[in-house]
């Protein structure tokens, strides 16, 4: 081959390979990494589902809501059947006084909703990785979801304290949510806002963690047994929430109890403030091992269908958000 044909061939390639790694390097400089843009906005989205989720189960369920508030505070005190409590409640306030601090309840639910499951997702990623987050142990699920609990509800805790001052107080004493905080503040300080915070962290693992795990595992189990079939469908998904929520409940519902009652001391007339233990053992001498229970048949009624409600919209906002 003639010399200067071989020279200009040479010449031609390294112009061709310039202008490719141009083309490359161009491209690359004007984009993020598409795997820095997938992970934010799978997070957001999750965020958004949570949300969205929250809100509805919970402004459906309020009525139940206020009712196990109402029965966790006063217990045996009020004298009355689960029926006589509801009477009474609507009675004093009207028929809406049953969705009394649910606008609080919708801004605490919110974020707390959103963190628990964005962060249960993140932790199981960051413990397992990608790939494996399918085949994780009951155990495993347990210990991310708790993670995932405790982190949501260290955020929301002190608009969970204005919720149950909402129910349980009458409409004149606070004109809203932010005169509410304002009072609560004027009186107390900070610290009102975190009343009942320890019971409420040591009930919050065992329950976001057991619901959790064991939903997963629920769910998981039909997809193996159902390998041709990638959706588990409205039903499955109501039965895998209303078992997970009701062992949740369950296991933790003492704590929740007495997380109520300390959230409410020494600003509802005749309560003193008593360290949790101490509360603890007055209500077992009092009341014995049912008065940790009073309100756990609402609790029930609210938190299997809230508990339905929210991994439903969960899942169907997943679907409709591309995730």
């Amino acid at each position: 081959m003639d010399s200067s044909k071989i020279l200009t061939n040479v010449s031609n390639s390294r112009s061709l390979n310039k202008e490719r790694n141009t083309t490359v390097s161009d491209v690359g400089e004007a984009k993020p990494p598409p795997g820095e843009m997938r992970n934010s906005s799978l997070v957001f989205r999750h965020l958004v589902a949570g949300a969205v989720a929250g809100c509805v189960s919970r402004t459906i369920t309020a009525p139940l809501d206020c009712l196990k508030v109402y029965r966790q505070v006063y217990g045996a005190a009020s004298g009355k059947t689960l029926m006589g409590d509801f009477q009474s409640i609507v009675k004093e306030g009207g028929f809406m006084s049953l969705w009394r601090g649910n606008g609080t309840n919708v801004l605490k639910i919110s974020p707390e909703t959103a963190i628990r499951f964005a962060s249960y997702d993140q932790i199981k990623r960051m413990m397992f990785g990608d790939e494996n987050t399918r085949n994780m142990q009951c155990h495993e699920r347990a210990i991310a979801g708790a993670l995932a609990g405790g982190m949501a509800q260290t955020v929301a805790y002190p608009l969970d304290v204005m919720k149950t001052h909402l129910i349980l107080t009458k409409r004149s004493q606070y004109s809203g949510i932010a005169d509410c905080a304002k009072q609560l503040f004027q009186r107390e300080g900070v610290r009102a806002f975190y009343k009942g915070y320890t019971p409420n962290m040591l009930g919050i693992v065992p329950c976001a963690g057991t619901d959790l795990a064991v939903y997963e595992t629920l769910k998981n189990a039909w997809l193996q047994n159902n390998k041709d079939d990638s959706d588990p469908g409205v039903m499955v998904l109501i039965g895998c929430g209303a078992v997970s929520s009701t062992c949740g409940q369950l296991v933790s519902y003492p704590l929740v109890l007495i997380r109520t009652r300390m959230q409410t001391q020494g600003s509802l007339k005749g309560t003193a403030c008593l360290p949790m233990r101490d509360l603890f053992c007055e209500i077992l001498s009092n009341e014995g091992v049912a008065g940790l229970y009073h309100g756990i048949v609402p609790n029930l009624l609210k938190a299997i269908p809230a508990a339905c409600i929210t991994y439903v919209v969960y899942e169907q906002m997943k679907k409709f958000l591309g995730i």
